[in-house]
């Protein structure tokens, strides 16, 4: 059968495993409809709702006649959002990747262009690998463990056959992804896979990886001192870790509900001896973070010195604890707060963007010559033209506009 994949759009809001997921129901679909848009909600902050909301009701007037099938985190906590929509059909995420949640639906509706998606099919030229689901931990903020349920981690064959499929499609640099990856854990016989040991038995099962990168990681899980020794001594790991921090007190996580502290992570970024950059999420103005427990953050990063900062104002979420205790922080020094954050995140990668000039680094290139360094930095690679999912050594030989700018080195 003709595959009509590409009458299906979807539209992802939020974390890249919406995307991975957005792409998983178009698959799934591909045979069975001829014509749907597919809307992957979010619901992490307030503005990520209303968003979702906006973007539903704007496709359904522009798209009258079309199926539009929502689901996601917004559409989960808050589905009477979407429900009075015309042709709008609410999916619990709980059941967003069941075949029969699109295909029992009895809709007359005929089959009809669908116009102004934007084309949403990944251009990367790395492929992201779902390792797990869910998330046991009870953080004071977040509401992704109500929605997306308790952790669930997929089964290794499920995962090395996702990834094998990637490499004969040529991706050669895997992202491991999920909601709380390195909670990872799965049994094997008498064994116990955490996350270092997957990583170590896909790199053995698939000899043709040549790049393996992992998404956000819980630097409370015992586990990552094991990943940042991994990462130290094999060359196929990419040298850089995004910690999920939130905060740099001790007193704000402690809080948060967070499981790790400020001399952990320092302890951490020890351990990795300068052989590993790091990213963090950071929440600005949480409940009760004064001036001086701010700059308990400030410090911390002033220490370790991470390369890049998602910082962003607290959000309360209904129904969750950090939504109703005291002392709220204004929202205009939140985004004070943000700004100082963002600020100290680029004097560090500047800083670190300097000691790189002249070395030679393995790039994967995405678009237009444009690539990522193995620390997650954008690389325009001067001369002929590359083509997309190429790795290639690249010298380094100057900065411009955030960017490494490399010359690739050709083999003689």
């Amino acid at each position: 059968m003709q595959n009509k994949k590409n009458n299906i759009k979807s539209v992802s809001f939020g974390c890249r495993l919406n995307a991975l997921e957005s792409e998983k129901i178009k698959n799934m679909l591909a045979e069975h409809i001829n014509s749907a848009v597919i809307i992957n909600t979010c619901a992490v902050t307030a503005e990520a709702e209303r968003q979702s909301g906006q973007s539903v009701r704007r496709i359904n007037r522009e798209n009258p006649n079309a199926r539009l099938f929502v689901t996601g985190c917004a559409a989960t906590r808050n589905p009477q959002l979407f429900q009075n929509i015309p042709n709008t059909v609410v999916i619990h995420n709980q059941d967003k990747l069941k075949p029969e949640s699109y295909l029992n639906i009895n809709t007359a509706l005929p089959d009809t262009p669908i116009k102004n998606i934007p084309n949403t099919d990944s251009k990367l030229s790395k492929q992201f690998v779902q390792i797990q689901n869910g998330c046991n931990h009870k953080c004071a903020y977040c509401i992704t463990r109500a929605l997306r349920g308790p952790g669930v981690s997929f089964e290794y064959n499920d995962i090395l056959a996702d990834v094998h499929r990637a490499v004969q499609n040529g991706f050669y640099e895997i992202v491991l992804t999920g909601v709380d990856i390195a909670s990872y854990v799965k049994k094997d016989g008498d064994k116990v896979i955490l996350l270092s040991d997957l990583c170590k038995k896909l790199l053995t099962d698939v000899p043709k990886i040549q790049r393996l990168r992992l998404s956000s990681v819980d630097p409370a899980v015992p586990d990552v001192k094991n990943i940042i020794e991994l990462i130290k001594n094999e060359p196929r790991m990419m040298s850089h870790m995004h910690f999920s921090m939130q905060s740099g007190s001790d007193t704000i996580l402690k809080l948060m509900g967070r499981r790790h502290n400020a001399q952990l992570v320092q302890d951490l970024v020890d351990l990795a001896d300068n052989q590993i950059t790091f990213s963090w999420d950071i929440i600005c103005g949480f409940p009760g973070e004064t001036n001086e427990l701010f700059n308990e953050t400030v410090e911390l990063i002033k220490s370790t010195k991470p390369i890049k900062i998602h910082a962003f104002p607290f959000s309360p979420r209904p129904d969750t604890p950090a939504a109703q205790m005291p002392n709220q922080v204004n929202r205009i020094i939140s985004k004070q707060r943000v700004k100082t954050i963002n600020d100290l995140a680029n004097d560090n990668r500047k800083e670190f963007m300097q000691t790189q000039i002249g070395k030679t680094i393995q790039v994967l290139v995405e678009e237009n010559n444009l690539g990522r360094s193995p620390n997650d930095i954008a690389v325009k690679i001067g001369g002929d033209t590359i083509p997309p999912k190429t790795i290639c050594l690249v010298q380094l030989v100057d900065i411009c506009n955030d960017m490494f700018v490399g010359q690739q080195i050709l083999d003689k």
